[in-house]
């Protein structure tokens, strides 16, 4: 199902914030996943070509109509801030008519616009639109909040409401917004995440690879940068691939060279890998770019920011080459620190010394992916990148906890109706 979201914060960007950064995060995620959405915020600009932006001053939290609520309030007159809480509530009602869900940033926690939280408190309460109040922060988790916020109505930050279901934003998170709520009936965590995407400004060919093929969903990524040709000794790669599968880890294997412009048996040579590849059954694992076809039937055309970005998303550079004259991806995963695996020939023992891994030629590949896995778990910092890329991208976090969530609240709002 595709979805019609509407995602609120007091601002969104071009205004700098955590939590403005995660609206623009969300928000392009869920329009990458085809859903329709619209930021709605009290200050801020269009900051996508494809996601319409609505902002209305009385979201904010500078806003003079908003500050002189909150101070009547304190002064015992909660006239003026009913009176801002419904022309909000009638605001929201009528931009949100088209929608199937408001997913709330932080304005049901925090105090920065009291009439705001009270008018989606009670579009919740009453049924008519599924909110999902997405929990950051709140001022209570500090010893020194200020006194007034246990006061009415400011206390209607440490409450739970029926009909609206939080996220927060992590299990620490939970256990303390579960505390102040007296319950976690209706909490959920889903993660910050990070895009590589736009982290690494990868190449739009690169992301459609990664896309179709989950290569963020990898549990280990090998990459061998080399032309097809025998000397290259990729049928190595794929036997130790296997024997990777074999020992529990489900590697795979990108070889990203094309076919050897000078030698025309490089064809021949890859149709005997193809075949290898499958007859070991690791055919879905490895695969080779040089002849890679999308699934829209276009054939991918590779480059060199294409083998830069396979280097960037990859857990080791493998080489099991049987003779070179040099050795340049060496020098380019030491570049961007790419843990290498490699055959003990001369160049790449002069070049690697004592900072890359070995292997015999003679060696089995079942000895080599032994030494791997034994290379692997001094990897700390790799293993902390293959957790985050596999836990903590917005493309993963989005098929397993994110579209489940829009799924169980808009389905549970329907059968409201």
């Amino acid at each position: 199902m595709k979805y019609n979201v509407a995602i609120l914060h007091y601002t969104c960007p071009p205004v700098v914030g955590g939590v403005e950064e995660i609206v623009r995060q969300q928000s392009s995620l869920l329009t990458r996943h085809y859903h329709n959405v619209k930021v709605f915020a009290g200050e801020g600009e269009v900051f996508s070509s494809n996601i319409e932006v609505e902002t209305n001053p009385l979201l904010g939290s500078r806003n003079k109509a908003v500050l002189n609520a909150h101070r009547a309030s304190s002064e015992g007159n909660p006239a003026r801030m009913e009176a801002l809480t419904r022309k909000i509530y009638d605001y929201l009602m009528d931009a949100l008519e088209r929608f199937d869900v408001l997913i709330a940033h932080n304005v049901l926690t925090m105090p920065y616009n009291l009439p705001l939280t009270a008018a989606i408190h009670r579009i919740g309460r009453e049924g008519l639109l599924p909110v999902i109040s997405w929990n950051h922060d709140s001022p209570y988790f500090y010893p020194d909040y200020p006194e007034y916020l246990d006061l009415f109505p400011w206390n209607m930050l440490k409450r739970g409401y029926a009909g609206i279901h939080y996220v927060a934003i992590s299990e620490s998170r939970k256990e303390m917004f579960g505390r102040l709520y007296g319950g976690k009936r209706y909490l959920s965590v889903i993660p910050n995440g990070i895009d590589p995407i736009r982290f690494f400004r990868l190449d739009p060919t690169t992301v459609r690879l990664i896309q179709e093929e989950r290569l963020f969903e990898a549990e280990f990524l090998m990459v061998q940068p080399s032309r097809l040709h025998r000397r290259k000794n990729m049928e190595f790669s794929i036997r130790v691939t296997r024997a990777l599968h074999d020992q529990g880890l489900h590697a795979r294997m990108l070889i990203t060279g094309a076919h050897d412009p000078h030698e025309p048996k490089s064809l021949a040579y890859y149709r005997e890998l193809k075949s290898l590849a499958a007859e070991l059954g690791v055919s879905q694992d490895v695969l080779i770019i040089a002849e890679y076809v999308f699934k829209s039937g276009e054939k991918l055309a590779a480059s060199r920011i294409t083998m830069r970005d396979l280097y960037l998303i990859s857990d080791i550079l493998f080489l099991p080459s049987l003779q070179e004259g040099f050795g340049i991806p060496l020098l380019e995963a030491g570049m961007i620190k790419l843990p290498v695996v490699c055959s003990r020939i001369p160049p790449f023992r002069e070049i690697g010394g004592e900072d890359v891994c070995f292997f015999d030629l003679d060696e089995s590949p079942a000895a080599v992916a032994r030494k791997i896995l034994r290379f692997r778990k001094k990897l700390e910092p790799q293993r902390m990148f293959r957790k985050v890329t596999r836990k903590y991208v917005w493309d993963n976090i989005y098929h397993s906890e994110l579209l489940p969530l829009l799924d169980r609240v808009i389905g549970e709002g329907d059968n409201l109706a």
